[in-house]
């Protein structure tokens, strides 16, 4: 059960960071979109506050518990740092993964403002030839 898991939290987890970078593209996407940033910003911010860490996701503390009841050690505070260095062998500073993990947020964000703020402009541009 454990094992099934870990890989359920690996997939999950890598889907749920895809669609905050990538969410935003897809038109049927950018309102689920717009949800899973403010989750990111919530729990960074909000629960990052009450357990002391900035940037704290529960996805990755849930799948921590899991990989240590699994005998795993060593695992990175940081998701993304675990699947760069396990997956792709490539090993950097905490503030490093810590750096293009808020960068992404940020992208993602700012992604999904710029194509909102299009998509408001071409519906107020389309309504005003209409009337």
């Amino acid at each position: 059960m454990l094992q099934f898991l870990d890989a359920f939290l690996t997939i999950f987890h890598s889907a749920f960071v895809l669609f905050v970078l990538f969410g935003w593209a897809h038109p049927k996407t950018q309102k689920a979109h717009i949800t899973a940033l403010l989750l990111t910003f919530l729990a960074w911010m909000l629960l990052g506050l009450y357990k002391g860490v900035i940037g704290y996701c529960p996805l990755t503390d849930w799948h921590w518990d899991v990989k240590r009841a699994l005998g795993e050690t060593g695992m990175s505070g940081s998701f993304v740092g675990y699947m760069i260095e396990h997956y792709l062998g490539l090993s950097f500073s905490r503030s490093f993964y810590d750096a293009i993990t808020a960068g992404g947020l940020i992208l993602g964000s700012l992604m999904s403002f710029l194509v909102h703020r299009k998509n408001r402009n071409s519906k107020s541009e389309a309504s005003s030839q209409v009337a």
